[in-house]
């Protein structure tokens, strides 16, 4: 199995790296750029037969190590 995990800065929260790619988007050309949020992908390799207790394991690694929940979001699908 393989975890898929996306962590995104929280809306409300400023975006610097996210700010600066919008604005190099822009000197280049490209209209019609909203916002841009930077963030973080990982793929995790899973060894284990059991969908639901990976997906537990893999919710508590984001919310405990893989991600600050104050500040970043995160989502994750187990294939």
């Amino acid at each position: 199995m393989k975890a898929k995990i996306v962590i995104t800065p929280k809306k409300a929260v400023l975006d610097p790296q996210g700010k600066t790619v919008q604005n190099a988007l822009a000197l280049m050309g490209y209209t019609g750029v909203g916002a841009v949020h930077v963030g973080k992908y990982l793929e995790i390799e899973l060894t284990g037969a059991d969908k639901d207790m990976a997906s537990r394991q893999i919710a508590e690694a984001c919310h405990k190590i893989l991600s600050n929940p104050v500040i970043e979001d995160y989502r994750f699908e187990i294939e």
